[in-house]
């Protein structure tokens, strides 16, 4: 008796088929699977054999091989459990077989045949939407809602294996899922904290609303209390509501990585990630022997907030230099390389030095010059010029604390943000660039003249400070991004001077 069944694996970000091949044969009692699967796929023999048997299903007392195709890749995670099961019971005679291939069947049991979530489904249902020879997909109930955001496929929700053999026999009907995207956007973009409870820093707010406007990194350097990470944590307020693209690409990373919440259909805000300074360089850029997204692929179409940035391990920060240019993190292991999409806003801040308080005019610093420099020689030059704004953040005054007035709500500003946002995809239509933080060197030629007065600014700030030729472009970025926000055409003196005094950090600090 011979049958096969399809399902699906995730490498990276993409989906592929894989084949359920089962053959049942006379002779001792057995269970073999092989094509390369990993432990969690050859334990789920135990899982099966209970789950058809509580079930009420007649598991074959015979040697049964079952083979995942291609057999060259490797199999892991548990959603093998469901397909293998309906192959033996197909190959049994209990399934329909002409009905089961034409579904990709995905699934986790428990013992008693209920079916658990899996990872990687909404990757799996844009693949399946894309094969002509798929009907559907059968994936547990958990997971309904995320696939059923892809159209044109039916998604089948289940929740134990009885459900999924009565389905495929014709017994029951089980209605597709599918989910309104437009209501589902209504109902989640929106946030529960605002700019308009930060108090003061109207100049930080500023620096902020550029780097929104232009996807510029953004480096914070204050006292402690100053309000650093109060600001970082409602930068992504201002920040233009995700489209379906977006959301879908933000998605299929949670989803690959198993952090979607169950019953979740989509990541309908843009993601904020705050990992601990402690963290390893490969939780940030992302690894494993089968190579998983870290942070900075999670903060993808969103924010990376690094609070303390000097307490980071030096090694872990030097890994973003990479991915920070490129907009994508590539991950080499010996049996294959996959990239990973890590298109964020660095949003970084720090203490001047240990104790705080460098350069305060409110308290006096204990630190020593060595400590100082020891503390800041954490962030490297190659790193800091990666960086496109760099801002000040002083201590905020008890008149503005005690002030009952809110400051501008995160509507206002996302308005004026949105507004330049306009004006660059439709400078940059036509090419793969979205924002002036991505320009090319050809295009800062092309779209940022200077006059003869802002060349002299600029050329009067680069000897003085003694930038870099990569410190130089990102001030024309910025300029670029004020004259957007302003309205202007053209770059003018006023532009370039406030894009560089978002670099004067570079001297007097480090």
């Amino acid at each position: 008796m011979l049958s096969k069944i399809y399902c699906a694996a995730v490498l990276g970000l993409d989906a592929f088929i894989i084949e359920v091949e089962t053959h049942i044969e006379s002779g001792l009692p057995g269970f073999t699977t092989v094509g390369l699967p990993d432990a969690a796929v050859k334990e789920s023999k135990e899982r099966i054999n209970a789950a058809v048997k509580n079930s009420y299903y007649q598991f074959p007392l015979k040697r049964i091989t079952i083979n995942l195709a291609p057999a060259d890749i490797k199999k892991e995670g548990s959603s093998y459990d469901l397909p293998i099961a309906i192959a033996i019971l197909s190959a049994s005679s209990q399934v329909k077989l002409e009905t089961a291939e034409q579904y990709i069947i995905l699934g986790e049991l428990a013992l008693d045949g209920t079916l658990r979530p899996i990872k990687g489904a909404l990757p799996i249902a844009i693949m399946a939407q894309t094969n002509k020879n798929i009907k559907g997909i059968i994936i547990p109930q958990e997971n309904a809602n995320e696939a059923g955001v892809i159209p044109d496929i039916d998604i089948i929700p289940a929740a134990n294996l009885t459900e999924v053999v009565d389905f495929l026999n014709g017994e029951i009907n089980i209605e597709p899922v599918h989910v309104d995207l437009k209501k589902l956007f209504e109902e989640k973009n929106h946030w529960e904290i605002d700019f308009s409870e930060v108090k003061g820093q109207y100049h930080v707010k500023r620096a902020l609303e550029i780097a929104a406007a232009g996807s510029h990194n953004i480096l914070m350097i204050g006292p402690p209390g100053s309000g650093k990470s109060m600001l970082s944590k409602r930068f992504a307020t201002i920040l233009p509501h995700l489209t379906l693209q977006e959301a879908l690409e933000t998605t299929k990373i949670y989803s690959v990585a198993g952090l979607l919440p169950h019953h979740e259909a989509l990541m309908a805000n843009r993601p904020f990630r705050s990992p601990h300074h402690s963290i390893s360089d490969s939780a940030l850029v992302g690894g494993g022997r089968i190579p998983k997204p870290g942070e900075i692929s999670l903060a993808h179409n969103g924010v990376l907030f690094l609070d303390e940035l000097p307490e980071f391990k030096k090694n872990v920060l030097e890994v973003m230099r990479q991915p920070l240019e490129d907009r994508e993190v590539t991950i080499a292991r010996a049996a294959q390389t996959l990239k990973f999409p890590s298109n964020f806003v660095l949003v970084a801040a720090m203490n001047p030095c240990p104790c705080g308080y460098y350069g305060s005019k409110t308290r006096a610093c204990t630190c020593s010059i060595t400590q100082i420099n020891n503390y800041l020689s954490k962030i490297s030059g190659p790193l800091l010029d990666r960086i496109d704004i760099h801002v000040e953040v002083p201590a905020v005054k008890y008149e503005e604390l005690s002030h009952k007035k809110d400051g501008e709500p995160s509507a206002a500003i996302r308005k004026r943000v949105i507004a330049a946002r306009q004006i660059q995809l439709k400078r940059y239509q036509g090419t793969n660039i979205y924002s002036n933080s991505t320009m090319t060197q050809k295009d800062l030629k092309k779209y940022c003249f200077l006059d003869e007065e802002s060349n002299a600014v600029l050329k009067q700030a680069i000897e003085t400070l003694t930038l870099s030729a990569r410190a130089y472009n990102r001030i024309l970025k910025v300029a670029r991004t004020i004259a957007d926000l302003s309205g202007s055409k053209n770059i003018t003196i006023d532009h370039i001077s406030e894009a560089i005094q978002y670099r004067d950090l570079d001297k007097k600090y480090i």
